[in-house]
């Protein structure tokens, strides 16, 4: 077997940028080259970096497509499905989201995040985290790293994270969607344009990227479309009016609520059409910008000419903001049309079939590496369950060992699109990514019987690690690009032929590597 350093996937991408850094929708074109014409799983390979990540709690499908919007409805809701949590209720799931934006004014990561991201939390579990990120150094040293390896920040989030999985895009107005129990959620991370007077080039640019990013899917192609919308990143509207004293007099008093009705975002909210569906928890936090560097204290540069590269201190501002936008439902049809004559019945009112509770919503003192305080929040979403059930169900059959040949079982739900090229992989359990795979074997070429409910996979006791351990097993769709059935956890038997305990061998079946002895 090749492995898959043998096979890289280059991702192109064509369609316009504005100079103002709104990105217009764009589309890929892929190209692969293989060693020897060698047959290896197709997916997508890290191309570039920063912007917009999710990371999953559970393994998840990666799609690293650089453009604009990245559309996860690939990912079947049969992941979602196995990884989230069992509601008290077989109708609904809930899971718990973490999100995180942060102005990072091009420094490197910070030595620890663990109370930005709650890992030190005895509060319940979390299931998803999602992170924007704005001023990644971008310079032409990074950005050729970034495309070779993950750039800092995203290898420093998935150290953090590790085992999870993830997904990212590059910077410009960046969306990832996702699908949750067949509930279309859209995350949009923004970085708009500066400074106190831009406030309406501000909605212009947002506006334009609602209206014109697109998804190559027929299916919700449009920001608006989707059933949940996360709009976040350092949106950079100011306070108008109020001058540096009275602001600075009402953070050091906590009396946030007099700078609400001057804040250029709630302002907008009012008239703006575009925006009058979007919620946000209550600014109960100090300003995230404009703070001196590794400090708490707002900006203090002395004011300075022109000449001397100074300008005028920085008013504070809620610039990082976390807002959400959820789609109404449609009406139930009625079933008949009652009689003229019957009394007609007080209308039930609809239960919301997604509901987005806010849990939190704070800044960050504590990290000083720029001049913004990161902000989360932290939700619970609640759905009605569209899709309940995986697209394929798989499990190991029997016990398996290096001493033996082992068989794959697996059934469909239809409809579903299944390809020569759909593959089964073996993972460890905890892997990161779905190439993470120790050994696969192709759903066609190795099926050994096939019956209108189930089909069986042959597997080489040379494709089943020496050393054993526990493991699963994964069904990846080359037509969705994702993972869309996962087999319940299962052990190895240690093979007679592996080595003693605490002995390492020079070779073996290779499916055992080094550093994991």
């Amino acid at each position: 077997m090749l492995p898959p350093a043998q096979g890289r996937l280059a991702v192109g991408q064509r369609g316009e940028v504005e100079r103002n850094g709104v990105s217009r929708a764009l589309s890929s074109a892929s190209r692969v080259t293989l060693k020897e014409n060698a047959r290896l799983p197709q997916s997508p390979h890290v191309i570039s970096s920063h912007g917009c990540a999710i990371l999953h709690k559970k393994p998840l499908v990666q799609d690293r497509n650089p453009g604009a919007a990245m559309d996860l409805n690939r990912m079947s809701d049969a992941v979602s499905s196995l990884t989230l949590r069992k509601s008290d209720s077989k109708k609904k799931g809930t899971f718990r989201l973490h999100m995180v934006t942060w102005n990072v004014g091009t420094a490197p990561p910070p030595d620890d995040v663990s109370s930005l991201l709650l890992l030190d939390s005895e509060g319940p579990a979390l299931d998803v985290y999602v992170i924007g990120l704005q001023e990644v150094n971008s310079k032409v040293l990074n950005f050729i790293s970034d495309m070779t390896f993950d750039d800092p920040w995203s290898s420093f989030f998935m150290d953090t994270l590790a085992p999870l999985g993830y997904i990212k895009g590059n910077k410009g107005g960046v969306s990832v969607r996702m699908s949750f129990f067949g509930h279309l959620i859209c995350f949009l991370n923004c970085h708009l344009a500066a400074h106190m007077e831009y406030a309406s080039q501000r909605l212009d640019d947002f506006e334009h990227i609602l209206e014109t990013q697109e998804f190559e899917t027929e299916t919700a192609p449009r920001i608006l479309d989707h059933k949940v919308l996360f709009w976040f990143g350092d949106l950079n509207f100011r306070i108008a009016d109020h001058g540096m004293h009275f602001l600075r007099e009402a953070i050091n008093n906590k009396r946030f609520h007099l700078l609400w009705e001057k804040d250029q975002l709630n302002m907008a909210k009012k008239k703006e059409a575009f925006l009058k569906d979007f919620q946000e928890g209550p600014l109960r936090f100090k300003p995230t910008y404009k703070y001196d560097l590794h400090s708490d204290n707002y900006d203090s540069r002395e004011q300075r000419t022109w000449l001397s590269f100074h300008g005028k201190k920085r008013k504070p501002a809620w610039t990082d903001r976390i807002l959400w936008r959820v789609k109404g439902d449609a009406p139930d049809a009625p079933e008949q049309e009652a009689e003229p004559e019957e009394e007609l019945a007080e209308p039930k009112e609809q239960e919301p079939s997604v509901r987005v509770t806010l849990e939190s919503y704070a800044s960050h003192m504590s990290y000083g590496i720029s001049d913004h305080k990161p902000v989360t929040g932290t939700f619970s979403l609640e759905l009605k369950k569209l899709h309940t059930t995986p697209l394929v169900i798989i499990h190991a059959e029997g016990e398996w060992s290096a001493d033996w040949d082992a068989l794959v079982t697996y059934s469909t739900q239809e409809p579903f699109p299944s390809s020569t090229w759909d593959w089964i992989g073996l993972y460890k359990v905890g892997f990161r990514s779905h190439m993470d795979y120790v050994s696969y074997m192709w759903v066609k070429d190795d099926e050994v019987s096939c019956t209108d409910e189930v089909v069986q996979v042959y597997v080489s006791r040379e494709e089943i690690p020496v050393l054993g351990g526990e493991f699963l097993l994964c069904y990846f769709s080359s037509n969705l690009q994702s993972i869309v059935g996962m087999s319940p956890p299962f052990q190895i038997t240690r093979s007679k032929s592996a080595p003693p305990e605490g002995v390492t061998p020079e070779s073996l079946n290779g499916m055992d590597r080094p550093d994991e002895f």
